[in-house]
């Protein structure tokens, strides 16, 4: 399979920066490191070559301002000439952090069988509350399936 990177970013190149904005989009993680990549996330460079970085938060915001000098440098070292000369933070839309990958999420929740579910029922049946009873009731049924396996509910 031929990779086309280069071809997208040539392509992206014609339309004024935009193909910058994706080489610094993909360093972006590796220059701040994990954390400020949740936190914080390059939004748009300006035509003065300002690179504006959403923020999670106004305080994360102000705490990066002032690293400013510090990522510059950063991202210099990873992005050479294609490094932007400034960096203003504010807060703003940051992307989702990345989800686990499928093997390490937990398995579905096992479900009751009809006599775990009527026991659990009658332990609960004598609660005159409906909103305790469905509570209890609900843990009840958790209780029993967990006792009945191996994996917890």
């Amino acid at each position: 399979m031929e990779r086309i990177g280069d071809d997208v970013r040539r392509e992206l190149g014609r339309f004024d920066g935009v193909g910058a904005m994706a080489d610094l989009v993909a360093a972006w993680p590796e220059a701040v490191g994990d954390t400020v990549a949740v936190n914080a996330w390059p939004a748009r460079i300006a035509r003065d070559g300002t690179l504006h970085v959403s923020a999670s938060s106004s305080a994360w915001a102000f705490e990066l301002q002032q690293l400013e000098g510090e990522i510059a440098e950063r991202l210099r070292a990873v992005l050479g000439e294609g490094a932007p000369t400034r960096l203003r933070f504010a807060p703003g839309p940051v992307p989702e952090a990345h989800a686990e990958p499928q093997e390490h999420r937990a398995a579905p929740p096992i479900e009751p069988t009809e006599e775990q579910a009527q026991e659990a029922s009658e332990l609960a049946s004598g609660i005159e509350s409906e909103e305790l009873r469905k509570s209890v009731e609900k843990a009840a049924r958790a209780s029993l399936v967990r006792a009945a396996s191996d994996r917890p509910v």
